[in-house]
């Protein structure tokens, strides 16, 4: 693939977003999709998830212990491939209520690092040929995801903008790449997004607080009141990417239909002249150092 052509940049320029359809073909989806289920199969669920919506009233002390252990598990995550829950899957006792493959959120944040398909996937030269007709010299991965929008209780996600969470200096150095790996529309929770509203700057962030605080993190500033008629939903077909730039304003609505929308998505840095914000709840570690794009 020879990257995106001067009208595509022009595009992505001006909306802030890019939609790129075909960029897998349908067997290529289905490898992530059958990979990401044996992955599912085999995973081992920590039991303060599984206890993370009790139907019992806590006391104070089990309720604080039961907010540092999911803070923990989440801030925790960077580097591994964790499991995050929809909303009333388990019982009291922990049992899923119901199936397993039907109760996952998403999977995060290191499939890039840590499993070879999603590796491959990553670092395809499809994506590095993307990367360098944006202006990308030392383009690194940051986190990676795969995002299940379950049938009839995947939750929506509010408006937002990416740097938000993966805040840098200076700003315009993030990138979000979106992958449907199925058709995605209005009823199944497709991306709504505001034609750019990447120009505006970030007045929102999610920090970490110092060790050993309760929360783990904090919300800094808060979001303009965004005008809800200017959202234009994007639907796209199996295979489509779609480039989402670090500062543009999106979301998604639940997903009210009888049909999933499995994605994978994952950030690239400008490492070159950037500075990754310490606050940022995500970090590179010893064991993980945010890897190159290029190979």
């Amino acid at each position: 693939m020879t990257g995106l052509s001067p009208s595509q940049l022009q595009k992505f320029q001006e909306d802030g977003f890019l939609v790129l359809e075909g960029f897998l073909s349908a067997e290529e989806c289905v490898a992530l999709q059958q990979r990401i289920g044996q992955i599912v199969a085999e995973m081992d669920v920590p039991p303060h998830c599984c206890a993370e919506f009790p139907p019992r009233i806590l006391n104070k002390a089990e309720e604080q212990q039961k907010t540092q252990d999911n803070t923990e598990y989440f801030l925790s995550s960077g580097d591994k491939i964790r499991f995050f829950f929809e909303k009333g899957v388990f019982d009291e006792k922990g049992n899923f209520l119901v199936p397993p493959e039907k109760s996952i959120n998403k999977i995060g944040h290191a499939l890039h690092a840590h499993d070879p398909v999603f590796k491959g996937a990553t670092h395809s030269s499809k994506v590095q040929a993307v990367a360098r007709s944006l202006g990308f010299h030392m383009p690194v991965v940051v986190q990676s995801m795969y995002i299940f929008k379950q049938p009839r209780i995947g939750g929506k996600v509010p408006a937002h903008q990416d740097a938000t969470f993966l805040y840098t200096e200076p700003l315009g150095r993030l990138l979000g790449l979106w992958i449907a790996l199925e058709d995605t529309t209005v009823e199944n929770g497709c991306l709504w997004f505001i034609p750019g509203s990447h120009t505006s700057g970030v007045s929102r962030r999610m920090v970490r607080t110092p060790a050993g605080s309760m929360t783990g993190i904090s919300i800094r500033g808060s979001d303009p009141a965004w005008d809800n008629s200017l959202y234009v939903p994007t639907e796209v077909g199996r295979g489509s990417l779609i480039l989402i730039h670090g500062e543009v304003v999106h979301k998604s609505e639940q997903n009210l239909s009888d049909r999933s929308r499995h994605v994978y998505t994952f950030h690239l840095m400008e490492a070159s002249g950037t500075v990754w914000s310490p606050e940022n709840w995500l970090q590179p570690t010893a064991e993980l150092p945010f890897p190159p794009l290029y190979t």
